[in-house]
């Protein structure tokens, strides 16, 4: 059983890496993962074909990329990628997210690339 304990995210965030990438697993409820993504650049178009995504971002700013339009979300914003939709998130100045989806979840879903982290560490 896990015990509670509280999560600051600006602890949680210093102890990633120095990369435009990282992702690392902050915590868990029933099979869903809470995940902080630190990034700045372009991602891979990819899509989810079990499961939506839930980005909430924290700081910074993403131009969520769907086929049809651009979604830009700044602090204090969410956005809800339903599954099977592609998307592709990009930032020129960077951002840092909370990513919620269930355990297991590829970061690139359908797509393989330089990218695709198979198995996130926690922090």
């Amino acid at each position: 059983m896990m015990t509670p304990s509280k999560i600051n995210f600006a602890d949680k965030f210093s102890k990633l890496p120095d990369e435009d990438y990282s992702m690392r697993i902050v915590a868990k409820m029933n099979n869903y993962e809470f995940k902080i993504v630190k990034f700045k650049g372009e991602f891979v178009w990819h899509s989810h074909t079990d499961t939506d995504e839930t980005f909430i971002i924290l700081k910074g700013k993403m131009l969520m990329h769907l086929r049809d339009k651009i979604v830009e979300l700044t602090d204090g914003e969410m956005i809800v990628i339903p599954k099977g939709v592609e998307h592709k998130p990009a930032s020129e100045e960077g951002y840092e997210v909370l990513l919620i989806e269930p355990e297991g979840v590829h970061n690139t879903g359908n797509a393989e690339s330089k990218m695709t982290i198979n198995k996130p560490e926690w922090i």
